[in-house]
């Protein structure tokens, strides 16, 4: 056995069903292991698309994702999926081919040292110097990365060390990871500060799906009567159709649910990263905090934690649920909020203007998807519309990556998605920016048999960055681009295509491709002038 074929027996351990890449060059070996290995390898079309898979998958099933590539630029296109993976708190564990130890001293064919350019953008990362430590490295990334905060870990395997031979060896067993809970002082304290509250207000985060809190979070809101805010990552922490639901926060200005915060009296933050939402944009009145979380908040001077309560957040909800009393609210003033944000909605539901607005287009989607389907937002002006007014049942059901926040995410995504949970309708959204960053990978769906729906918002530009300079400057520039005939793009690449002519098109359109349970490609033209009448009303919300 050598090295590569000892550490392929150590993802096995670790379960590992699929590994995500590209191969190469230098990890020949590997991808020969992988050959007579139960563990599925998923050839794709960009090392970046590979480390989205696998993000999107480890999100979902709370199992590190795995993507590899080879060493240079295979490693470093790679870097940009790993990096929005950490940033983004999925489980992932990226393996790099790399130059043999050999030739690392000097100048050399494709060589960069990985090692330094992978540190800043993952938990922890370590090179396989000698055949011995393999199970160990392999072990400590898929705890690290499975650890709290969820996060991205790297392996670098030299090209030599790969293809040494080495004993029999038996890799290292999984060791269950502890549960830690806050103090009774500290849910006593917490308890004490909400007691003495008018408008305390909850601000949901990712760390609820990534804890699988949902249930405990639910229970104690319901107790306690105390509204709960979504960052983007947060979405379906509630169901959007609880009276308790402020829906999603994190568009500029001073939107409606923004007012909420400047109502609120204390904020109780639970497993939120500012990472998600800058707090300048929310907290303007310095309102305290009690951040609920895994571990302590980053220091920002618009978040005064008053109490930290930490450790596991389910665990910690349910304690502090015992300890409070049933409490009503005087919360008439949320039922206002709700009404305001939900019927601006409703008033498009029906919206015949062509191009189609962005508001009608959610309309349809959300009017079509079950409750737990998953939409995955790619980054571009459609995330914004999706972020607001894309409603969510249930958490890890509207995806959206506001860590890095890099494009192309949604179609690998999907992917990933979908081999999560092959049972769910997929859909993801995206700009025709988005879309041609890795757009490629409709090939990989197509070759692996997985329906999922391409809805793609089509305006010939970048339209996030047109709507920032028009905010700024009153003008754009340099953010056009042609497009290619997307019917017979993605028809060529074997997927149904669809191309919305008018807006009442557009829901038949998406009914018909989740009957037809396979590819779906549907070109959206959409309406973007509805982005300044957002920033102008935005303007004129008084809080």
């Amino acid at each position: 056995m050598n090295v590569a074929e000892l550490l392929v027996k150590c993802l096995e351990q670790e379960g590992v069903e699929y590994v995500f890449g590209v191969p190469g060059e230098e990890n020949v070996d590997l991808m020969d292991a992988f050959y007579d290995s139960e563990i599925d390898f998923i050839v794709t079309r960009h090392e970046t698309s590979a480390a989205f898979m696998a993000a999107t998958y480890g999100r979902l099933t709370g199992k590190p994702g795995v993507c590899l590539a080879t060493l240079g630029p295979g490693a470093t296109n790679l870097m940009t999926g790993v990096a929005n993976a950490n940033m983004d708190h999925a489980p992932l564990v990226a393996i790099t081919g790399q130059a043999g130890l050999d030739r690392q001293h000097k100048i050399s064919h494709q060589y960069y040292d990985l090692i330094n350019m992978y540190e800043p953008v993952t938990k922890w990362n370590a090179q396989i110097k000698s055949a011995k430590i393999t199970p160990e490295v392999v072990r400590k990334a898929f705890q690290v990365a499975g650890q709290e905060k969820w996060g991205a870990t790297h392996i670098d395997l030299p090209e030599d060390v790969a293809s040494l031979d080495i004993d029999e060896t038996t890799p290292l067993q999984f060791n269950e990871r502890p549960h830690t809970r806050a103090s009774e002082a500290v849910i006593e304290q917490a308890v004490r500060m909400i007691e003495k509250t008018k408008h305390p207000l909850i601000l949901a985060g990712n760390g609820i799906s990534r804890q699988q809190a949902k249930e405990e979070l639910r229970a104690f809101v319901q107790k306690v009567h105390i509204p709960v805010v979504h960052s983007f990552m947060g979405k379906g922490a509630i169901s959007w159709q609880d009276d308790l639901s402020l829906l999603t926060a994190g568009i500029g200005g001073n939107d409606y649910i923004t007012c909420g915060f400047n109502d609120a009296d204390l904020i109780l933050t639970i497993g939120f990263d500012i990472a998600e939402y800058p707090p300048k944009n929310w907290n303007r009145s310095d309102t305290p905090i009690i951040h609920i979380d895994t571990e302590e908040a980053e220091t920002d001077a618009n978040y005064p934690v008053a109490l930290n309560i930490l450790g596991d957040i389910p665990a910690n909800l349910e304690q502090l649920g015992k300890h409070m009393s049933a409490k009503e609210q005087d919360n008439q003033w949320i039922t206002d909020v709700r009404n305001k944000a939900l019927n601006e909605l409703q008033t498009f539901a029906d919206d015949t203007n062509f191009p189609v607005k962005p508001q009608k287009i959610i309309s349809d989607l959300r009017g079509v998807l079950n409750e737990d389907d998953i939409a995955i937002s790619d980054v571009g002006a459609h995330k914004m519309w999706m972020a607001r007014m894309y409603h969510a049942y249930e958490p890890n059901t509207c995806l959206i990556s506001n860590g890095l926040a890099s494009m192309g995410v949604a179609v690998p995504s999907a992917i990933g998605a979908k081999m999560a949970h092959p049972e769910r309708n997929v859909v993801a959204v995206c700009g025709d920016g988005s879309f041609q960053m890795t757009g490629a990978e409709l090939e990989t769906a197509k070759r692996l048999d997985l329906p999922i729906i391409v809805l793609m918002w089509r305006d010939d530009g970048y339209g996030l960055i047109e709507w920032h300079q028009l905010k700024k400057f009153d003008r754009s520039s340099y953010i056009k681009f042609g497009n290619p005939d997307y019917r017979q793009l993605a028809a060529s690449y074997g997927f149904e295509a669809m191309s919305i002519t008018a807006a009442d098109e557009l829901k038949p359109a998406l009914e018909k491709a989740i009957n037809l349970d396979k590819q779906v490609f549907i070109d959206c033209p959409v309406d973007y002038s509805e982005n300044m009448k957002l920033t102008e009303k935005l303007g004129d919300i008084i809080c």
